[in-house]
């Protein structure tokens, strides 16, 4: 049985090589998903930005209906929703955490975190890398 497997992105992702690369790398958010989609083997993947709370809120409701797995960087809203953190207790999928920096090492205000409680592991601080490393636990998994 093919696994599907839902890659939700926050605010802010789709700048991913432009915005502060010191930070967050040189990847971008399709180049990101074109590994991934290389990797998936059998796999579906649905690879989605959004910088829209709601949406993201959406989605992750979606996930939980038809994913077998949710990798997600919620990006700022990591710290600030309450709403986000509510859809992924509701969400019967299994939940990857991923970030591309350290949060916990940076302000203060990102040591908040609301996807935590809710994710089954958390991968951070490896840049694009850890969207693979996401992925490839996930099909590891399964075999």
């Amino acid at each position: 049985m093919q696994q599907h497997i839902f890659v939700l992105n926050g605010p802010n992702l789709n700048l991913l090589g432009q915005r502060e690369p010191e930070i967050y790398g040189h990847d971008t958010l399709s180049g990101i998903e074109q590994k991934m989609k290389a990797l998936a083997r059998e796999a579906i993947i649905s690879f989605r930005q959004t910088n829209s709370e709601g949406q993201l809120v959406d989605w992750v409701q979606e996930a939980g209906r038809v994913a077998d797995t949710l990798i997600i960087n919620a990006g700022a809203y990591t710290h600030t929703s309450i709403a986000l953190h509510d859809a992924l207790r509701a969400c019967k999928s299994k939940i990857i955490e991923v970030h591309l920096s350290n949060p916990a090492a940076r302000e203060e205000f990102r040591t908040t975190n609301y996807v935590s409680a809710c994710a089954d592991a958390t991968i951070a601080g490896f840049g694009a890398a850890g969207y693979l490393m996401a992925l490839t636990a996930t099909l590891d998994a399964q075999s």
